[in-house]
C-alpha cells in the first residue's frame, strides 16, 4: 500500500489494521505528551505493567520507570522533546529496566515513534515495548556460568 494511489478501500483498509495494532495485547503500546502525561495505553501496556488504562491515562511515565532511572530518562525526554532528535526514532531497540504496578523490576526492549504536530513541533512519543526479562535473566546466567567455568579452568591450569 505503501506510494498507493490512495484509494477509500485503502484508507479504510490502513484504518482497521491501525485499531488492530494499537489493541494488541503482543506489545505495549505507549503515547506521552511532550511533557510525559501518559495519552495512549494499549491492552500489551496493560498486560505487561500492570496498571489498567484507566489507572495509567493522564499520569506520568515515573509509574513505569524505576526511580534510579527516572533523572536519565527525563533527561533524554526533554531533550528529545526540545530538538526532535532521537536515535531511537531510527529503529534503535533501546533496553532499559522498567517497573510493574506490583514493584516488579522488569527488562524492557522499546522503539520510539516521535509525533509532530502540523508545524513539524514534537507533540509526544509513542513506545512500542517488549518484555525481554526471561532471556535478560537466562543470558546472565549464561555468563556467570561461563565466568564461573572460565575461573576454574583458570585456577587447574
Amino acid at each position: 500500500m505503501r506510494g498507493s494511489t490512495g484509494s477509500a478501500a485503502e484508507a479504510a483498509t490502513l484504518e482497521r489494521l491501525g485499531r488492530a495494532i494499537l489493541a494488541t495485547e503482543a506489545d505495549a503500546i505507549v503515547f506521552s505528551d511532550a511533557e510525559g502525561v501518559i495519552r495512549f495505553w494499549n491492552p500489551g501496556a496493560e498486560r505487561l505493567f500492570g496498571f489498567s488504562a484507566g489507572e495509567a491515562l493522564g499520569r506520568s511515565l515515573d509509574i513505569i520507570i524505576p526511580e534510579p532511572q527516572r533523572a536519565r530518562h527525563w533527561a533524554g525526554y526533554r531533550l528529545v522533546m526540545e530538538t526532535g532528535e532521537s536515535r531511537y526514532g531510527q529503529g534503535d531497540i533501546l533496553a532499559v529496566p522498567g517497573l510493574r504496578k506490583d514493584g516488579t523490576r522488569i527488562s524492557l526492549e522499546f522503539t520510539i515513534v516521535p509525533l509532530r504536530d502540523a508545524a513539524g513541533r514534537m507533540e509526544g512519543m509513542a513506545a512500542i515495548l517488549r518484555d525481554v526479562t526471561k532471556r535478560f535473566e537466562e543470558l546472565r546466567s549464561l555468563r556467570r556460568r561461563l565466568a564461573e567455568a572460565t575461573s576454574a579452568a583458570g585456577k587447574a591450569g
